[in-house]
């Protein structure tokens, strides 16, 4: 007899003469049955609510990222050019929030939101990069939990007011995230050769990662590695404030950047061999 064979009938499931009997006797309005198919119907719409979610929050990503886009296109624009920019980017803002954010709000109605809150953080995240994005460019500033959280809160068909769950972590995880895009505004300045905003921006990553130095988050890997990430963006735009300062007179503003990015592939060439 094979190996096979033997364990086929150790997993076989054995009914013995009692359970044929109870079997025998289950019927379609048995108590018993109707309670796990009450349990099966309530697993299968958790699980097409979640789906449903997660879809909803892809496309909060992809929009994001299309906002984040638009905004990188104020580097080099006129004054006027980089008001319609902004407003493009606030109105399609808002159609989010009235629109795919209302969406998971409503299907959360009456319902436990930390158990569907993974379908949906990753949209959330950068829904929160790009509207500080938007808000850095605009005012200088970025705004508060408060304020983003009031965003979430809706009224239904009957009246009743609803609000979407936005936690903390959420919000810090995207501010961790909008720092890369400051990095990059940076970057794509110097490159135009407007370096008193490199400076600027530099001082402003600054403060936000003071903030994060006296965060306490046991378990949180996420902001731990967001946290490594924002520092490493520091790190790039305080290379990049070094050089105009030090060697700004000797090389034209217009090729700074690219100076720098040579001497910083320089650098990670030779890293961990001295």
């Amino acid at each position: 007899m094979s190996r096979t064979g033997g364990k086929n009938r150790k997993n076989k499931f054995a009914v013995g003469d009692k359970a044929k009997e109870t079997l025998e006797k289950l019927t379609d309005d048995d108590p018993i049955l109707l309670m796990f198919r009450e349990y099966a119907r309530s697993l299968d719409d958790k699980h097409d609510r979640y789906e449903r979610i997660v879809k909803l929050s892809r496309d909060i990503t992809i929009e994001s990222k299309r906002i984040i886009f638009l905004l990188h296109s104020t580097n080099a624009d006129i004054e006027s050019k980089q008001k319609q920019v902004v407003e493009e980017a606030e109105k399609r803002i808002k159609a989010l929030v009235d629109t795919t954010f209302k969406s998971i709000a409503l299907e959360l109605i009456g319902l436990d939101s930390y158990q569907y809150h993974r379908a949906y953080t990753g949209g959330v995240q950068e829904f929160i990069e790009a509207c500080a994005f938007c808000n850095y460019i605009k005012n200088e500033s970025v705004e508060d939990w408060n304020t983003m959280n009031s965003m979430f809160h809706y009224k239904t068909e009957n009246g009743d007011d609803i609000g979407l769950l936005f936690p903390h972590t959420d919000y810090i995880l995207g501010l961790a995230d909008f720092t890369g895009e400051l990095m990059r505004r940076c970057l794509n300045t110097l490159g135009v050769g407007n370096v008193g905003e490199c400076f600027k921006l530099c001082n402003f990553v600054r403060h936000i990662n003071t903030g994060f130095l006296g965060l306490m988050a046991p378990g949180q890997k996420e902001l731990s590695r967001k946290g490594y990430v924002l520092r490493q963006s520091l790190s790039k735009m305080e290379l990049v404030c070094y050089n105009i300062q030090i060697r700004g007179s000797e090389i034209p503003k217009h090729m700074l950047l690219s100076v720098i990015e040579s001497s910083d592939a320089q650098e990670n060439e030779d890293e961990g061999f001295f």
